[in-house]
């Protein structure tokens, strides 16, 4: 896929968009019921509060990689190389997201209600920029419109959370930025879990650079944060020392999050592309699984390698949210691997509470494949059991007393000394 100097989200789009061309309203459920409706189908929505906005336009594999301009197969390989291998930004002079400067109006963005119990209009794909005193961070966090030029943001206690607790200890605000209709690198770097001031848009760029061969542009906002280019909509303004309430809220589970006291940020320009298109993503859809998923592989392929030495690819499933369930494929070299696998899988994603190991003649991006596995190929007294683990707070079921939960791991490779014949799918030479 190639580009031109700038693009918009209008790029990632592919050839087959379903388009709606009348009139969306932003406090109904029809934009959520479009979205639902086949999550695979990328929607152009003309007219959202007289705007275009999109929706699952990263909601399979196959887009993600597409947009990155990679094989689908090599997305964990290709996060993996840019965590190792970072690199610089291109600042330029004339950003194309500060070709329009808009009136301060949330009010009139094609923000939805995507659920009905939502406790109001929320930016679901933004990504805050800040840096305090050198230390950086970009990451995604849910957003809820209070009024034309508030918001109450979900800070959980991460890198920017911590950067407003400095700078709240200063007794000052801190500076942001929130970018809206960004390019995938840039998305599954915020998603990412680097050190502590490391900065994500450097292995953004490093993505950017392996897959469209030069690094990703940014420039710079009236507030001094450097911002990748290619984004539609670009919000200056302050988390604030003011709280209010955020939530209910729809999250990676499909169920409500519940209302808390959050800091509010305070918007104070609002600018955008020619042509700007918002983009808009379903809670607990395709998009949010991957975008959220996704960055998570490459720390389990790498742990699982050091546990297991051929390690062939893993991925968090589809049906677990892209979050609770995994699968691992291996080759074993000794009888064990497969146990090892499972323990350093958990290990490189904590909030997980079930994988599969499998061999690698096995599709993990099959789940027919892995069932299969399962099967065919494993005994119940494989199955390895971890009561009492620490798990993801997202998980609905977790034991709400100790917020513990219990892991569960399979083990469905061929044993080791056997007649491996019998556990091989019969085959016709030239069909897969």
């Amino acid at each position: 896929m190639a580009y031109g100097e700038y693009m918009s989200i209008m790029d990632f789009l592919g050839k087959e968009v379903c388009t709606v061309k009348d009139r969306t309203d932003t406090s109904s459920t029809k934009i959520t019921e479009t979205l639902l409706r086949d999550q695979k189908a990328t929607v152009l929505f003309e007219d959202v509060n007289g705007k275009r906005a999109a929706g699952n336009v990263f909601s399979t594999r196959k887009k993600v990689a597409d947009a990155m301009n990679i094989p689908s197969d090599r997305i964990v390989e290709h996060i993996l190389q840019a965590i190792d291998s970072p690199c610089d930004v291109n600042p330029i002079e004339d950003p194309e997201f500060r070709s329009i400067l808009m009136e301060t109006d949330l009010m009139s963005l094609p923000i939805p209600k995507y659920y009905p119990e939502d406790g109001g209009r929320y930016i679901t794909a933004g990504v805050i920029v800040a840096e305090y005193k050198g230390k950086k961070n970009i990451s995604f966090h849910r957003m809820m419109v209070m009024d034309k030029d508030k918001l109450a943001v979900r800070l959980v206690p991460r890198h920017l959370f911590t950067l407003f607790n400095e700078a709240k200890k200063d007794g000052k605000e801190l500076n942001v930025s929130i970018c809206i209709g960004l390019p995938p690198e840039v998305l599954l770097a915020a998603a990412l879990s680097v050190d502590y001031g490391e900065d994500e848009l450097r292995v953004a760029s490093s993505m950017f650079k392996t897959g469209h061969g030069r690094p990703l542009d940014v420039g710079r906002c009236d507030n001094g944060l450097l911002v990748p280019s290619h984004s539609d909509y670009v919000l200056e303004g302050k988390i604030t020392l003011d709280t209010a309430p955020e939530g209910p809220f729809v999250d990676i589970t499909g169920t409500y999050d519940i209302v808390r006291e959050q800091p509010v940020i305070k918007i104070e320009k609002m600018w955008s592309c020619k042509d700007p298109v918002f983009h808009l993503l379903l809670p607990g859809g395709y998009d949010h699984f991957l975008l959220m998923g996704l960055p998570r592989e490459p720390v389990m392929l790498k742990t699982v390698r050091q546990a297991v030495p051929r390690v062939k690819n893993v991925r968090l499933t589809e049906g677990g949210c892209c979050w609770l369930n995994g699968v691992v494929s291996i080759a074993k070299n000794k009888e064990g691997d497969g146990v090892n696998a499972i323990l350093a899988a958990f290990t490189g994603h904590p909030s997980m509470k079930q994988v599969i190991v499998v061999d690698d003649d096995i599709d993990i991006f099959s789940d027919i494949e892995v069932e299969w596995a399962v099967a065919t190929r494993m005994q119940g007294d494989r199955i390895i059991k971890i009561p009492g683990a620490a798990g993801s707070s997202l998980d609905p079921s977790i034991d709400e007393a100790s917020k513990t939960t219990y892991k569960v791991g399979y083990d469905a490779t061929v044993p080791l000394g056997g007649d491996r014949r019998l556990f091989e799918k019969a085959r016709i030479a030239g069909l897969k």
